[in-house]
């Protein structure tokens, strides 16, 4: 009798242990589809038929409106890569302008499907959102009127004076880091800065050289400085939101291929050329 009271409680037992198995089984089981059953990037952009990029305009040669034709037409460096991207993808480009503090954050909460814009893939950065491939690489340079050359020439001459860079930018950390005894005017668009520098309020603007050299084409006034920041080299790259790998792989397929076959070079060309005679109309 004992012994057959014992076989019952050890098969009872048995039971429920097979039964806790099943549960956590079945409960690991729906996570793991859960997480399966997520779409990805990659296919949502393709069900929907277009490729949404946030990218913040006034920044030539990577970004710019076509002041030449009717309407709001976007041009420059970055708009051709993206076309590529979503010619690649089968889909049209949908372009979504702001100021460039505002492109992450647009990226962080979905309502865009990646931000371009001559972004520079800092270490701070990359903590919070992924990065293609560097497709440009520039160097940060600081721009001054011609009538002023005598006065400044190295970065103390600019002690106490106003330095003149784009909000959340690079370059607005340059400034705040490498140029402590000098004010710093942070606005919303380089062109703002540049203004502001023909107009006599700030004493000089940092940008990166291949946008710098835009303006010095478009106002004979104007100069670069020969001085070099310690944070030197500026690289430009696309940004993503973590966990879209997908689109990644398509991003640095993309940049590979235009970079191999030459386009990008001819991008930079046909950008600058553009930007420049608009300039001139």
């Amino acid at each position: 009798m004992i012994h057959r009271k014992c076989k019952l409680i050890l098969c009872a037992c048995a039971a429920v242990l097979t039964m806790l198995a099943a549960g956590c089984g079945s409960s690991s089981d729906s996570v793991k589809s859960t997480s399966q059953d997520k779409p990805k990037l990659v296919d949502t952009i393709k069900s929907r038929g277009e490729l949404v990029i946030g990218t913040a305009t006034g920044y030539p040669p990577y970004i710019f409106l076509d002041t030449s034709k009717p309407g709001k037409v976007y041009a420059g460096l970055d708009i051709m890569l993206a076309q590529k991207v979503a010619d690649k993808l089968g889909v049209k480009l949908k372009v979504q302008d702001m100021v460039f503090q505002a492109l992450l954050s647009s990226l962080s909460s979905n309502k865009v499907d990646l931000a371009i814009g001559g972004i520079n893939p800092t270490d701070e950065r990359r903590k919070t959102f992924d990065f293609s491939d560097v497709y440009l690489v520039s160097h940060n340079r600081m721009i001054i009127r011609k009538a002023d050359a005598d006065t400044y020439k190295t970065i103390a001459d600019f002690k106490g004076q106003t330095i003149g860079v784009q909000k959340s930018s690079t370059q607005e950390n340059v400034a705040q880091t490498e140029m402590p005894d000098s004010k710093v005017a942070s606005l919303a668009h380089v062109p703002d800065a540049v203004l502001e520098l023909t107009q006599g309020k700030v004493a000089g603007v940092i940008a990166e050289d291949v946008v710098a050299q835009q303006y010095l084409m478009m106002n004979s006034d104007l100069m670069m400085l020969d001085i070099t920041f310690q944070k030197d080299k500026k690289e430009s790259a696309i940004c993503v939101n973590k966990g879209n790998e997908d689109l990644l792989a398509v991003l640095n397929e993309v940049i590979k291929e235009e970079k191999a076959n030459g386009d990008m070079d001819k991008f930079l060309d046909e950008s600058d050329k553009l930007a420049v005679g608009l300039a001139k109309q």
